[in-house]
C-alpha cells in the first residue's frame, strides 16, 4: 500500500530535518520526503497543520495482564498506547502471576503479531517479585526481556541489588528500580507532610525514596558495567543526588511522569483517591525540582506510570485504594502544554524525552524519518487545543486526576508496522 501525506511538518532531531514537505511510505517503508509524484492507486491525506515525528516510546506502562484483566488487558493497553499517541511501550512485570519467566514473556510477546505497538517487557529481577532470590537474568534476556525490575516493590537488599547490577551488566542491560525504603514508608498512603495532617492520612517520608537512591547509586558507583535507572522520581532530593552522580560519570538514569511535574499533594484535596500513586505526589518545591530536572538534563525520560484500576477500586477511600493512575492518553498533551508551551523545554527537547532517550538507554533501535527506514511515526496536531474527555479512552480504566484538564498538542495519528491509527481525543 502507498500511502501519502501531503503538507506535513517533519521534525526529527536525529535525522537533522525540520520542514514541511511531502511524505511518502510504501509497505511501510519511507520512500519519498519532498513534493510527493502523482499516483491514482495512492492513497492521499492532506496533513496541513500535522507534525510528524519519530514515535513516542513510553518505557513505563502496566497491561495488568496476566491476573488483572477487569482492569486492564493487552488489548485495551495497546489501544490506550495508540490513542495516546504512542508507537511502543514497555510493560511492567508485577501481575498476577509475575513476569517472571520465559514462557510468560513469549506469551505476551505474541501480542507484537500484527500490532502496531511494539510490545517490550521489564521482566522481574528477583523470583515471584519477592526480593529475595535473584532471576536468571540472561535466561529472561533470552526469552525477550529488555530491562528487569521488581516495580510496585524496591530491590531492597543491598548485597541483592549489587548483584543484579553486576549481572544485568553482563547482558547489557539496567536494573529499573522503584526507590523505596519499605519500613520507612511504613504502609502510608500519601505523602508526610501538611496535607497528611489534615486529612489523617498515614504519610510516606520522602526518605523513604531518597535514602534508596543514594544507595542505589553508591553500588553503581562500584560496580563495574552497571546501568541504574531510577523510576517515577518524587522528590527534588532524588534529582539532586542524579545530578551529582551525572558529574561523577556514574551509570545512572532516571525518569519523571506528568503527574509528578504538575501535580503537588494539595491535588489530594480535589481529586481524592485519584491522586493517589506511588511514589505519591510531593510538594510544590519537589515539582520545582523535578521541572528543573527536566530543563537541565537530569531526567532523561518523561513517561506515564499508566496503572489502570476500576472505579470500584478507587472509591475505597485513601487507606484501602490502590496507588497509582492512568496517563497513556494524556501524556502528550501534559507534557506539551506544561513543558513546551511554558517554555521550560523545546518540542525538540521533549522528542528526545518521548522518542529517543528511553529507546537509547533501552537499546533500542531509533525510528528514523529518512529515505528506506521503517516507517514508526507520532502525528500530532500542536496547536489543538482539546479538553481531556475521560469517556474517549480506550483504556479500561478512568482513573486520573486530569479528567477536564484543558491543553494543547493533541494526538492526532500513529503509523507503525505498515498500520495507520487516528486517535479519537
Amino acid at each position: 500500500m502507498k500511502l501519502v501525506f501531503k503538507n506535513i511538518f517533519i521534525n526529527s532531531p536525529l535525522d537533522k530535518i525540520k520542514r514541511k514537505t511531502d511524505l511518502t511510505i510504501v509497505n511501510g517503508v519511507i520512500k519519498k520526503i519532498g513534493k510527493a509524484d502523482s499516483d491514482k492507486n495512492a492513497v492521499e491525506f492532506d496533513f496541513n497543520g500535522i507534525t510528524c515525528v519519530p514515535g513516542f516510546f513510553d518505557m513505563h506502562v502496566h497491561f495488568r495482564e496476566p491476573g488483572q484483566t477487569h482492569k486492564e488487558d493487552m488489548i485495551t493497553g495497546m489501544q490506550s498506547a495508540m490513542n495516546g499517541g504512542f508507537t511502543g511501550v514497555m510493560i511492567m512485570p508485577n501481575t498476577n502471576p509475575p513476569i517472571d519467566n520465559g514462557s510468560t514473556i513469549k506469551e505476551l510477546l505474541r501480542y507484537n503479531k500484527n500490532s502496531l505497538v511494539d510490545i517490550n517487557i521489564s521482566a522481574c529481577v528477583t523470583k515471584n517479585r519477592e526480593g529475595k532470590e535473584l532471576n536468571n537474568l540472561s535466561s529472561l534476556k533470552k526469552a525477550g526481556a529488555i530491562s528487569f525490575t521488581d516495580d510496585g516493590s524496591p530491590v531492597y537488599n543491598p548485597h541483592l541489588m549489587r548483584i543484579a547490577l553486576e549481572e544485568a551488566g553482563k547482558i547489557n542491560c539496567m536494573i529499573v528500580q522503584h526507590a523505596e525504603d519499605m519500613d520507612l514508608s511504613n504502609h502510608g498512603v500519601i505523602n508526610e507532610g501538611v496535607v497528611s495532617k489534615k486529612l489523617k492520612a498515614k504519610g510516606i517520608p520522602q526518605i523513604s525514596e531518597t535514602a534508596i537512591v543514594e544507595r542505589d547509586i553508591l553500588i553503581t558507583e562500584y560496580v563495574k558495567k552497571a546501568h541504574y535507572h531510577v523510576q517515577h522520581i518524587s522528590c527534588g532530593r532524588s534529582i539532586d543526588m542524579l545530578r551529582d552522580a551525572k558529574r561523577k560519570k556514574i551509570n545512572v538514569t532516571g525518569e519523571a511522569c506528568p503527574h509528578h511535574f504538575i501535580l503537588d499533594e494539595t491535588a489530594l484535596l480535589k481529586y481524592g483517591t485519584n491522586a493517589k500513586m506511588n511514589p505519591p505526589l510531593r510538594t510544590k518545591k519537589d515539582v520545582s525540582e523535578i521541572v528543573k530536572g527536566i530543563k537541565d538534563g537530569t531526567i532523561d525520560v518523561v513517561c506515564t506510570d499508566h496503572a489502570p484500576h476500576t472505579g470500584e477500586e478507587k472509591s475505597r477511600g485513601l487507606d484501602k485504594a490502590p496507588f497509582g493512575i492512568i496517563g497513556l492518553e494524556t501524556a502528550i498533551g501534559l507534557t506539551y502544554t506544561f513543558l513546551v508551551k511554558k517554555k521550560i523545554i523545546t518540542f525538540e527537547k521533549m522528542i528526545e524525552l518521548m522518542s529517543i532517550n528511553p529507546r537509547k538507554i533501552l537499546n533500542l533501535k531509533q525510528p528514523g524519518i529518512r529515505i528506506g527506514v521503517k516507517a514508526n511515526l507520532t502525528f500530532l496536531d500542536t496547536k489543538a487545543k482539546w479538553k481531556v474527555n475521560v469517556n474517549k479512552f480506550k483504556s479500561k480504566s478512568r482513573n486520573t486526576p486530569f479528567g477536564e484538564y484543558n491543553l494543547q498538542c493533541k494526538p492526532y495519528a500513529v503509523l507503525n508496522n505498515s498500520k495507520l491509527y487516528f486517535t479519537d481525543l
